[in-house]
C-alpha cells in the first residue's frame, strides 16, 4: 500500500480523526509514563537513554529513531502508509508537548496513578490508530518485515528486538522498572479491547459473506468484527473467529497483530 492509496473509501474522515487522535494520545501516554518515573515502554527506554546522552528531547529522539527505523524498511521491502509516516512525527511532537505541560511527580501516591493512566491511555491510543487502517508504525513494520524475511515467529522477532532495545536503552540511562513490566503485560489485552471498540466496517463489506482484502502492512482483511479468543500457533497466539474478537484484519503475522502480542 502506498501512502496515498489509503486516502479513499468510506469513513475516511473518521479514519483520519482516529489516526491523528490515536497518535497524539500515544505520545501523551508515553509522556505520562516518563513523568511517573516507574519505567517506560521498551522503545522509549532507548529514546530516553539517547536523550540523556545527546541532550535532545525524548520526543525529538523518538522522531529521529523512527525515521532511521523507517529507512530499514527499504532492504526488507516494507511499504509505508500514511499512518507510518505520521507515526514518526506526531508521537514525538505530542510527547514533548505533554512533557512541557505535565510536571514531575514525586511519591508513589502520585506516580502509581500516573503510571496506570499512561498504560490505559496507551491502550486507547493503540486501538484508535490501528483501527484507522492507515498502516503500521515503523517499529511494528520492522518486526513483521524481519519475520517475513527470516521465517522466524513474530513473537521471537519482537522479543529479540525489544530485548536489544531495552538493554541498550538501560545502559544509556533509560528508565526500566515495574512500569516496563506492567506495560508489557497489559498493552496486548488493552489494545485488543479498544480495537474492538473503535473498529470500523471493512471497506468492501457486503453483509453476506466475508470479503477478503488487504490492509496496510499486508494484513488479510475480512468484513465485520472478529474474535477476541486466541489459539496457539507457531508464532504465538493466533486470533480466531468468535463473538468477542478484534477485527479479522488484525491477523497473525501482521504489524497490527504484533502490537497486540506483548
Amino acid at each position: 500500500m502506498s501512502i496515498a492509496s489509503g486516502l479513499r473509501g468510506r469513513h475516511l474522515a473518521r479514519r483520519l480523526v482516529q489516526l491523528y487522535v490515536g497518535l497524539t494520545l500515544y505520545g501523551a501516554s508515553s509522556a505520562l509514563l516518563v513523568r511517573s518515573g516507574l519505567g517506560l515502554e521498551p522503545w522509549n527506554v532507548l529514546h530516553q537513554g539517547l536523550a540523556e546522552k545527546t541532550g535532545l528531547s525524548i520526543g525529538v529522539v523518538s522522531i529521529v529513531v523512527g525515521a532511521m527505523v523507517l529507512l530499514l524498511w527499504l532492504p526488507i521491502r516494507q511499504r509505508p502508509g500514511l499512518g507510518t509516516v505520521s507515526n514518526v512525527f506526531v508521537i514525538g511532537l505530542a510527547m514533548d508537548g505533554t512533557l512541557a505541560l505535565v510536571p514531575d511527580v514525586h511519591g508513589l501516591a502520585g506516580q502509581v496513578p500516573l503510571l496506570v493512566l499512561g498504560i490505559v491511555l496507551n491502550g486507547v491510543a493503540t486501538g484508535l490508530y490501528i483501527a484507522a487502517r492507515f498502516g503500521p508504525g515503523p517499529r511494528d513494520g520492522l518486526m513483521t518485515g524481519l519475520h517475513r524475511l527470516t521465517g522466524r515467529s513474530i513473537r521471537l522477532v519482537r522479543t529479540a528486538i525489544e530485548v536489544v532495545v531495552v538493554a541498550t536503552g538501560f545502559l544509556l540511562g533509560g528508565s526500566v522498572g515495574v512500569g516496563t513490566v506492567l506495560y508489557a503485560l497489559a498493552i496486548g489485552p488493552l489494545a485488543q479491547f479498544f480495537l474492538r471498540w473503535f473498529a470500523l466496517p471493512e471497506p468492501d463489506s457486503t453483509g453476506a459473506a466475508p470479503a477478503s482484502g488487504t490492509v496496510p502492512g499486508g494484513a488479510t482483511a475480512a468484513s465485520g468484527p472478529a474474535p477476541a479468543g486466541a489459539t496457539p500457533g507457531p508464532g504465538g497466539p493466533v486470533l480466531t473467529p468468535g463473538p468477542d474478537s478484534v477485527p479479522s484484519s488484525v491477523a497473525t503475522g501482521t504489524p497490527e497483530g504484533a502490537i497486540l502480542r506483548p
